[in-house]
């Protein structure tokens, strides 16, 4: 499927329409689960094509809201779309009543004219950076066969990548778009977390929580940034010469595999050989993270207040028990822990500030590892090393309180590779004008 400013052109000028749109994505759709793909728990394609033909009536009539009208969009399972089950990928929700209304990030969807396909999968109630889900069946990438799409935005990167969707809405506590979107040569990008409402969304931990977008491209990011956030910001894209690229020697580059670290490497001499300027730095306070979440942080800590009367009562054994075990690991972190651990994230945020000083952008690998295959992650042991692995180097900027976006910057050969744009809380719209910029030299075009 072409990105989103292509499709509105073809919409535009007459080239389709909404409900052919609409049509193919549904088609692709069938054939995903006809072939046992797993990207949607639920697909509502009477309400879908009842839009598209309202939406081609109103392009007509010459209401067209957004570069987004008519364009099939999904849904990631923790959203409430009204009149559907809010269910978080968990079996213990799927009964639960019906939403009496849309999320805000839904009805600003609606109001630009998306057309909403369905439900993605995900990891259950997002507590993983895998996307295995027992209850509704794994995604697995695209890009590689048996191999993990990540998580938690698990089924929305992969409705995504299979064009099943132009976007898919996602949400990030720990990286569960950048994650996904690293694992299926996708584009996701976290916002600061303040910027977009999270009202009818069931949370993971609220502290960490962030909404945004899995695309194809830095330009589709933005459109859909625009709409999640109600801003316009200044997106731009700057000259490569001159900018103050960041990049830390340590943490963020412990551990990379052969793939992962080859393709970093290249895109930094590409970057350094358009007159970027990359500044190595230090950043050893980063290696207290480990100790500051060692009890759960404020995840487990969060989650579990949430939580905690499903699984103190009948009902837990309806819970992954990889995600109830994490959960229940909050049930052990005291007040005096948790405002510990507010005050920790504070000062490491003052820290971010000094070290990255009046650079544009902090680069490092989205994810240390190319996707895992899902026969490695069958036992505890590795499943959760494994989790705790792919989850490092993105949950840094939740924990700091950041914003991101990771685009991929492998070889067309390779195992799909996410490389992050990073910057500190506001610094949005430098984030979105670097990536804009690397995006193009990474495709050729700048």
């Amino acid at each position: 499927m072409k990105d989103i400013v292509q499709l509105a052109r073809d919409l535009a000028d007459g080239r389709t329409t909404s409900e052919a749109l609409v049509k193919q994505a549904l088609v692709r759709i069938e054939e995903h689960r006809a072939a046992g793909g797993v990207a949607y728990i639920s697909v509502d394609a009477q309400g879908a094509l009842l839009a598209a033909r309202a939406s081609d009536l109103a392009r007509a009539s010459g209401y067209v809201p957004s570069p987004l009208a008519g364009l099939p969009v999904s849904i990631k399972d923790l959203f409430d779309v009204a009149g559907q089950v809010t269910a978080s990928g968990s079996s213990l929700l799927a009964d639960a009543p019906q939403a009496s209304d849309d999320a805000v990030v839904v009805q600003r969807l609606r109001a630009a004219g998306a057309i909403l396909l369905g439900r993605t999968n995900m990891s259950e109630f997002a507590f993983s950076g895998l996307g295995l889900n027992p209850h509704y069946g794994t995604p697995l990438t695209p890009c590689a066969t048996q191999r993990i799409a990540g998580g938690s935005s698990s089924g929305a990167a992969v409705s995504v990548a299979l064009d099943m969707a132009v976007a898919g809405l996602g949400t990030d506590t720990g990286g569960s778009i950048r994650i996904p979107a690293a694992f299926c040569n996708l584009t996701g990008f976290k916002p600061s977390a303040s910027r977009v409402p999270q009202t009818g969304t069931f949370p993971l931990a609220p502290s960490l929580d962030s909404i945004g977008a899995l695309t194809r491209s830095v330009a589709d990011s933005i459109l859909l940034d625009q709409v999640l956030s109600g801003e316009q910001l200044d997106t731009r894209t700057p000259p490569l010469a001159g900018l103050r690229l960041a990049v830390t020697r340590d943490f963020v580059l412990d551990q990379l595999d052969a793939c992962v670290a080859g393709a970093f490497e290249r895109s930094l001499d590409l970057l350094a050989a358009a007159g970027a300027s990359i500044r190595w730095f230090d950043f050893p306070e980063l290696y207290e993270l480990p100790r500051i979440n060692a009890a759960g942080g404020l995840t487990a800590a969060e989650a579990w207040q949430g939580h905690r009367h499903w699984l103190e009562g009948d009902d837990a054994h309806k819970y992954d028990a990889r995600v109830a075990q994490r959960i229940r690991r909050g049930a052990a972190i005291g007040a005096a822990d948790y405002l510990d651990t507010q005050a920790e994230r504070q000062r490491l945020i003052s820290v971010a500030r000094e070290r990255l000083g009046d650079a544009d952008a902090w680069l490092m690998p989205s994810v240390a590892v190319v996707p895992p295959t899902l026969v490695d992650l069958a036992d505890d042991e590795s499943f959760f090393a494994t989790n705790g692995l792919v989850l490092r180097n993105t949950s840094v900027i939740n924990f700091l309180d950041g914003c991101a976006l990771s685009l991929p910057c492998q070889l067309a050969e390779e195992l799909p590779v996410g490389l992050s744009i990073a910057g500190l809380h506001g610094q949005d719209a430098r984030v979105l004008q670097v990536s804009r910029a690397v995006e193009a030299l990474l495709r050729g075009n700048a």
